[in-house]
């Protein structure tokens, strides 16, 4: 008996240490074949403040329009952000389909401090073309929700938007692995739930009740952290909302609200 516990406490720590190590490319499972660059969207590139370059798309507002930096999900590029936006761009909204570090071709290790070094690098390109941040609306896709929220918690946009989110890596990978010491093992946590309750910026939480790999109690969580929030739950969608028409049409409507737009050209 004491063979056969201690076999198994051997393959339990095993399986434990592989997790560990392996943890970086389960969290970012970047594309491996690189597609064409979208239509409308010019390619450039901005530095990290750790000295790398990314390369990006952006598409330019219309006068008087926000420009609205997207945070992609953890499988996807920056053209899935393209596909994301393609009923905000004819109203004139520009875009900033942000990149991360180890993603279509960039150089670096994807980590939660590198994609926030990112998102800050997307952000500073954008002033740099005199875009402030209070012409800023962020969103953020599933993994790119924890790079959307910290970025929110250091600028104040003019709105963020969180599509399929979770309310923290930690919490989540709990869930899912509810036979390992996931407090322990992560190296990156993304505290959505925490950091969203200081932020005073409008906020649209988009979830489907559907979706499987984060179950939409994340948002629901999340909308109790931050009561100004408006929370809508999408019936029978899954984990690709992000991709669904009626999401384009709940993040147009919500800025039509909430964002003025200077029109006077």
């Amino acid at each position: 008996m004491a063979i056969v516990l201690a076999s198994i406490l051997a393959i339990y720590l095993a399986l434990v240490g592989f997790l560990y190590a392996a943890q970086g490319p389960i969290i970012y499972p970047a594309p491996r074949t690189i597609g064409p660059a979208a239509g409308g969207f010019e390619e450039i590139v901005y530095r990290t403040s750790d000295g790398l370059d990314l390369r990006a798309g952006y598409r330019a507002a219309k006068s008087g329009y926000p420009t609205i930096v997207y945070f992609h999900g953890n499988g996807a590029d920056w053209v899935s952000s393209v596909v994301a936006t393609d009923r905000l761009v004819p109203e004139g909204y520009g875009v900033l389909a942000a990149e991360y570090r180890g993603y279509r071709g960039n150089l670096g290790t994807p980590s939660e401090e590198g994609l926030y070094r990112d998102g800050r690098a997307a952000i500073a390109f954008l002033a740099e073309r005199d875009v402030s941040a209070n012409d800023l609306v962020i969103i953020g896709n599933s993994i790119g929700s924890g790079v959307a929220v910290q970025m929110a918690s250091e600028t104040e946009p003019a709105a963020l938007v969180l599509i399929s989110p979770f309310a923290s890596l930690t919490g989540l990978a709990a869930e899912k692995l509810r036979w390992l010491p996931t407090g322990l093992l992560l190296r990156d946590r993304y505290e959505n739930v925490q950091k969203l309750r200081t932020i005073n910026a409008p906020t649209l939480l988009l979830h489907g009740d559907a979706d499987s790999l984060i179950p939409h109690r994340h948002a629901l969580m999340l909308a109790e952290a931050n009561p100004r929030a408006e929370l809508r739950i999408f019936p029978g969608v899954g984990h690709d909302l992000a991709w669904h028409e009626t999401a384009e049409e709940a993040v147009l409507e919500f800025l039509a609200q909430r964002i003025e737009k200077d029109e006077s050209e």
